[in-house]
């Protein structure tokens, strides 16, 4: 990485999110002729696999970049963004555990980074203006940096498909044009997003190209169990190895992968006020989700437990909808985090044939007491106070029921008319 800061040139300064692909190697000449600003390339990796770091900083350089900034990001995501997803249970639509949503802000954080560091005034990207990603990048940068401008290409340049591959073949840039691929694809470490294509079409059913982080689950390999070990509310072992966070995700991936678990296919609300169609591969995030949602039931108090479903909610619509570094953000962090202080312990799962079952689960924070809950003989539970708690708890609901009788508005007992006495 260039530690560069000055501008010799005079020229104005854009950072462009760079992939490595043809779309945004395409973008910074694209970017440079029609703005007259120096580009600079920032590859951020969060886990999407694929080329060396190295490889495409070269690249960027070779497409007309003036600096290329490279970050493995990998551990950073899986710690300061997977976790506190998980920690909040973090399922869009009860099924989407924000894949893409979830690396955005990371991704920002180093873009930021980049203009300040070699005086760039605007930050570009690569989304289209029918997306999510557009508005997740443009307010996490003003969010972070409110004097820097925004610049989409695609958006705001008519930066085509077509016109980005006739672009480089004309420039002999050194990427790829004829590759073709019927989906668009986001991965990293937490999972995998496709769409577009045939699956436009929400009556066709994914075809297996569409599947790489997962196997198919109709011809699973035998049951894996495993043992998720949990403290405040992060995996720290598994079957009783030492992990860190991303350790976690990555043998998670592998193993419930391999058993066909996290496969999501739905029908989403965007952002923008459109319905989309989305298929996503999360193996580990879903099991992991899976098990700490259990270990939560074990170790969290009954009235937390319900505030904080609705919280989790309200923490996964703000991510989705690009507000990771809200003020709104910021509080429920800070209550979610209060609330992981006992969820520490065991999760024991079979991952088979697309699914993660629990079967156990140990604490030593527990609030779950057997002497308590038995039915047999030891029962610590008096059950005699059970019929006053009873009277006091529906006090209420017994008054209002005796005013609408009062006043003919009680619930109307008779058989209907079809009915025979």
């Amino acid at each position: 990485m260039s530690e560069n800061t000055t501008t010799t040139s005079g020229k104005e300064r854009i950072v462009l999110a760079y992939s490595g692909g043809l779309d945004t190697s395409v973008a910074i000449g694209w970017i440079g002729e029609r703005t007259g600003a120096e580009v600079i390339a920032v590859a951020v990796d969060v886990g999407q696999g694929g080329e060396d770091l190295e490889v495409i900083r070269q690249r960027a350089l070779d497409c007309g970049a003036v600096e290329a900034y490279v970050a493995d990001a990998r551990e950073e995501f899986a710690t300061e963004y997977c976790m506190p997803a998980l920690k909040a249970n973090a399922l869009y639509m009860d099924a989407y555990p924000l894949v893409s949503a979830l690396s955005r802000p990371v991704i920002v954080k180093h873009l930021v980074r980049a203009a300040r560091q070699f005086g760039a005034t605007t930050v570009a990207h690569g989304c289209t203006g029918k997306g999510n990603d557009q508005v997740r990048f443009e307010v996490g940068i003003t969010s972070l940096a409110p004097d820097l401008k925004c610049l989409a290409p695609v958006r705001d340049l008519a930066l085509t498909r077509d016109v980005a591959i006739e672009y480089a073949e004309t420039h002999n840039l050194p990427i790829e044009t004829t590759k073709n691929n019927p989906f668009s694809i986001d991965q990293n470490v937490w999972g995998r997003a496709i769409e577009t294509g045939f699956l436009e079409d929400i009556w066709n059913e994914p075809t297996k190209d569409v599947y790489s982080y997962s196997d198919d689950p109709t011809y699973p390999p035998l049951p894996d169990e495993v043992v998720i070990t949990f403290k405040e509310g992060v995996p720290v072992a598994i079957d009783g190895h030492a992990v860190t966070p991303l350790q976690a995700i990555q043998e998670m991936n592998r193993r419930a992968g391999a058993q066909g678990v996290g496969r999501i296919d739905i029908v989403e609300d965007r952002l923008v006020g459109i319905k989309s169609r989305e298929v996503y591969e999360a193996p580990g995030a879903m099991a992991l989700i899976a098990a700490h949602k259990e270990l939560e039931n074990v170790t969290v108090e009954r009235e937390q437990a319900r505030f904080k479903r609705g919280v989790g909610q309200r923490w996964t619509e703000l991510v989705y909808d690009g507000q990771w570094f809200s003020p709104l953000k910021h509080s429920l962090d800070v209550f979610v985090d209060d609330t992981q202080r006992y969820v520490s312990g065991d999760i024991r799962m079979v991952l088979h044939g697309g699914r993660a079952t629990v079967t156990g689960r140990r604490s030593e924070q527990s609030l779950y007491d057997f002497n308590l809950a038995t039915y047999d003989t030891g029962d610590a539970f008096d059950q005699s106070h059970s019929r006053g708690f009873i009277e006091i708890y529906g006090m209420t609901s017994k008054l209002a029921a005796a005013r609408d009788v009062s006043f003919g508005n009680g619930v109307d007992l008779s058989a209907p008319a079809n009915l025979s006495a």
